[in-house]
């Protein structure tokens, strides 16, 4: 990590944002992503003891997944067509590999959900780490892949190599350096992740 261009960029953000986050001018950013409603929805919606009715909770990953402002809104209807179309055992086997990512085996449960949605061509980073961006927000991330691919690039994350296929090992180590991100800034400048990795886009963004 190049820790001098990580306080180079909280500099410049600060300046135009002196409260991070909570500043006024950022009111319509928040807003319009609507992050702390589907924290809420997710945390309601996951909690361990909802995973007893597995219908139920893959109607609230489509809900979740189509209300992000962060999806790409070609692959909302794709996947919500994709799960609607399963048959029960297929539907029993993702909610259970939710199960598995939120409250069990991450590695295990990330792995079999990749493998179902490669069914339908929709092993997306995005569609992979949505919902549990937004059940553990200030833990997990969500993967953008050119957010991400431009992360790297700018403040040096050389032990990181990208790939458009999501593989938990490195889903586990981009948000390990996420977090060792976060504790060398203000921490207004993380409320959450997604936040966090919203500062980190404008940055690289500034810098292409």
């Amino acid at each position: 990590m190049n820790l001098q261009k990580l306080r180079e960029a909280e500099g410049l953000f600060l300046q135009s944002y002196p409260g991070g986050f909570d500043d006024p001018e950022m009111s319509q950013v928040k807003k319009r992503h609507n992050v702390d409603k589907l924290i809420d929805f997710a945390k309601t919606s996951f909690a361990k003891k909802k995973f007893a009715n597995h219908g139920a909770v893959l109607d609230d990953v489509v809900k979740v997944v189509s209300r992000s402002s962060m999806v790409s809104m070609f692959e909302k209807p794709r996947f919500r067509d994709f799960v609607n179309g399963m048959n029960h055992a297929d539907r029993e086997f993702l909610a259970a590999a939710y199960q598995r990512l939120l409250h069990g085996s991450p590695a295990k449960g990330f792995q079999d959900i990749v493998d179902v949605l490669s069914e339908g061509k929709l092993a997306k980073w995005s569609l992979l780490t949505v919902c549990p961006m937004y059940y553990r927000p200030t833990k997990d991330i969500f993967v953008k892949p050119t957010t991400t691919k431009n992360v790297i690039r700018q403040f040096e994350l050389t032990h990181l190599e990208y790939k458009p296929r999501p593989t938990w090992a490195f889903y586990k180590d981009y948000r390990d350096a996420i977090t060792q991100m976060k504790a060398e800034v203000h921490p207004s400048l993380s409320p959450n992740n997604a936040a966090f990795t919203g500062f980190l886009m404008m940055s690289s963004a500034v810098n292409q």
